[in-house]
């Protein structure tokens, strides 16, 4: 997506300079303009980024000396290009950091203060599940954007009832890695076809060559591994330990493991390893029947699906449905060189007004909690039902991951794990082996 820019149209435009990121003054018809200081803001979301497009509008007419422009950066791309740009000091002034990778940068002095910048009040209006995901040391490191709830299924109602099911069918569906109590492997192998159009729970289906998938099991933390070890009774870290490797936990892992390599019933992880919007888009292509993800997917699917669908609950494990919770905030780097306009354009995003928009055009859930009314109110004149993403928490939550050395664990442990999911590493041991790394590379 192109920066935003600001047109400047005159009868006598005499001269015009801008210069990115500094003051700039325009000569229009022989007088003097306003200065203007350009901030630039980061992001990875291109759905949020529309939602900024329209709150900055709304924040420029309020603030005419200051333009904002919004870059964004694909999440594939984005941590190795903030890592390069934070180090050299050439990072936008605002910018997005996760759970995961913002303790690196508030210990390395790069993120603002938030309680210093802008005062220890101005959290009271924001979501206290993201405040305290992103409080270190007690400082507050960004300004909370996005909070979202638990994650649930979309599934493709066409493919449903192809399979002869309906959604009330697959509304409390339970994974059991006995194979005692399972209802969803069942209700998987319905839903998956091989290209000769057999379905995976009919004689000489093919699971080499699939049409059609039923899930979208695979490496995914947020959408699979968090939920599925915290809803077999497991923990992934006990503290700011990695500890998935338990035995629940490693049931945990052997059960997704097996809807692909030996069931059959999900893409290849020779395919979601390597993309982390495959199966997204399979689901959107009208390819896969059940698609577990959370809110940050609802925008792509209303808007690319073709097809009815709906929203349904979490699959329940031994312990029961347990979702993983997460929130995103706005960064200010210590490096800009306009602190006072970053500060003005922080306080907007902090703001209802300026977290209104990411709740009125329904891209996200907002952390500004005067602000999530209009997100809940945006869906239900879609007649979207987005209850299922919040009433899993009535079953607890399993937290985001903590601690300062994730950036390190996850480079870690993800190649280990990755190999686990291809079938070429023994469950057991590979997922031993991806703990045992990461807690390594924090302890270093």
């Amino acid at each position: 997506m192109p920066k935003r820019s600001t047109v400047i149209a005159a009868s006598a435009l005499a001269a015009v300079l801008v210069i990115a990121g500094a003051v700039t003054a325009l000569t229009v018809g022989g007088q003097a303009s306003a200065a203007k200081t350009t901030v630039t803001v980061r992001l990875w979301d291109d759905q949020v980024a529309k939602a900024y497009e329209a709150s900055f509008v709304a924040f420029e007419k309020k603030n005419p000396d200051i333009d904002v422009t919004v870059t964004v950066i694909p999440w594939a791309d984005y941590w190795t290009k903030l890592r390069t740009d934070v180090a050299g000091k050439n990072v936008d002034d605002v910018f997005w950091v996760d759970g995961g990778d913002y303790p690196a940068y508030a210990d390395a002095g790069a993120l603002l203060n938030i309680d210093r910048a802008l005062g220890a009040d101005a959290a009271a209006g924001w979501s206290p599940a993201v405040v305290k995901q992103y409080t270190r040391d007690g400082v507050l490191w960004g300004v909370p954007q996005l909070a979202d709830p638990g994650i649930a299924v979309y599934y493709n109602a066409d493919l449903l009832a192809q399979a002869g099911l309906t959604p009330a069918d697959i509304a409390d569906l339970h994974w059991d890695p006995t194979g005692a109590a399972d209802t969803l492997l069942p209700a998987l192998k319905k839903l998956t076809k091989d290209t000769n159009g057999k379905r995976a729970d009919s004689p000489g289906f093919d699971g080499t060559s699939l049409a059609q998938y039923g899930y979208n099991a695979g490496y995914d933390l947020q959408a699979m591994l968090l939920n599925y070890v915290a809803s077999g009774g497991a923990a992934f870290q006990d503290g700011e330990e990695y500890s998935f490797a338990s035995p629940k936990g490693t049931a945990a892992f052997a059960y997704l493991v097996d809807l692909i390599n030996t069931a059959h019933v999900a893409p290849s992880a020779a395919d979601t390893n390597t993309n982390g919007d495959f199966s997204r888009d399979q689901f959107l292509q009208g390819k896969m029947a059940l698609f577990q993800s959370g809110v940050y997917n609802l925008a792509n699917v209303n808007d690319g699906a073709s097809f009815a669908w709906g929203v349904t609950r979490l699959p329940a494990g031994p312990a029961g449905a347990v979702s993983g919770v997460d929130g995103i905030v706005a960064a200010g780097s210590t490096s800009s060189a306009h602190p006072a306009e970053t500060k003005r354009v922080l306080e907007w995003l902090g703001s209802s007004r300026g977290s209104s928009y990411i709740g009125a055009n329904g891209s996200a859930s907002p952390a500004v909690t005067a602000a999530q009314a209009d997100y809940t109110a945006y869906w239900a004149a879609k007649k979207v039902d987005i209850r299922p993403f919040y009433d899993v928490l009535k079953n607890g939550s399993a937290p985001a991951i903590m601690g300062g050395g994730w950036p390190a664990a996850d480079n870690a442990m993800r190649p280990l794990l990755q190999e686990v999911f291809l079938g070429r590493t023994p469950v057991a041991e590979g997922v031993k082996a991806a703990q045992d790394a990461a807690n390594a590379a924090v302890a270093k």
